[in-house]
């Protein structure tokens, strides 16, 4: 500033007043001015985290209460569908069941299996289940069941083993066999042929029959005693059927 005065042309009062208006303006910034504060760390998020009394308002859901657990219904999971066998249809003592004719077209040495559904097989789809049983109505196990019969044309398959094909009761002398139902052909109604035999017992061959079908009066081979008993199911056309031989 004093080089500025010395070398400036305006009258010497001048400076004067400019000395005494910047030493002013020193006092002011030194008593009265709000100093600049450079903060050491940046001032909390208030938005993003809460404070402590509005978390505790809104607690999480622990991972599984027990007691608030929504209870599920039994039939919504299903277990397996034969998990409870049915009761044997048995009076002791029963009866044994009536021996019928072989007929001309059984096949020795039918696969196992408990299902005879080959692909191309015509017919309406059924399950036929029940056991083998002694006349005290005791279940045999290992027993033998030999299944042939026509397809739903009433067809036979004589040249292989179509609709052909035997198994083993289970331990309870439980069986289970999924087919279809036979068709008529001229002068039988319709029936699926069996030969049944317990462990080193004596073969019972003999044929199964269906309820309310017109030409079992005129089938010279038809027995009431032979009639398989429909069943509802979820799972198509079932039926059951126990058969009761003499030994075992």
């Amino acid at each position: 500033m004093w080089f500025y005065m010395k070398n400036s042309n305006l009258p010497t009062h001048h400076f004067k007043w400019l000395a005494l208006f910047a030493v002013g303006l020193v006092v002011i910034s030194a008593c009265g001015g709000n100093p600049v504060v450079t903060p050491t760390s940046a001032p909390a998020d208030t938005d993003a985290t809460p404070p402590a009394a509005t978390a505790a308002a809104y607690p999480m859901p622990s991972a599984s209460p027990a007691t608030e657990a929504t209870p599920t219904p039994p039939e919504a999971y299903p277990g397996p569908v034969e998990t409870a066998l049915p009761a044997p249809n048995c009076a002791s003592p029963a009866t044994p069941l009536p021996a019928l004719t072989e007929g001309p077209y059984f096949k020795s040495g039918s696969p196992e299996r408990a299902s005879l559904l080959d692909e191309g097989v015509v017919g309406t789809p059924l399950i036929l289940t029940g056991y083998v049983l002694t006349p005290d109505c005791q279940p045999i196990a290992n027993a033998l069941l030999d299944f042939w019969q026509a397809d739903g044309d009433g067809v036979y398959d004589n040249a292989g083993y179509r609709l052909r094909g035997h198994q083993f009761t289970d331990e309870n002398g439980y069986y289970r066999l999924e087919t279809v139902v036979p068709g008529l052909y001229p002068g039988r109604t319709e029936h699926i042929h069996v030969k049944v035999q317990p462990p080193g017992g004596a073969v019972l061959t003999t044929q199964l029959f269906f309820p309310d079908v017109t030409e079992n009066q005129g089938d010279g081979i038809f027995s009431p005693l032979l009639l398989v008993t429909f069943t509802e199911s979820t799972d198509g056309l079932t039926a059951r059927f126990d058969f009761v031989v003499g030994g075992g």
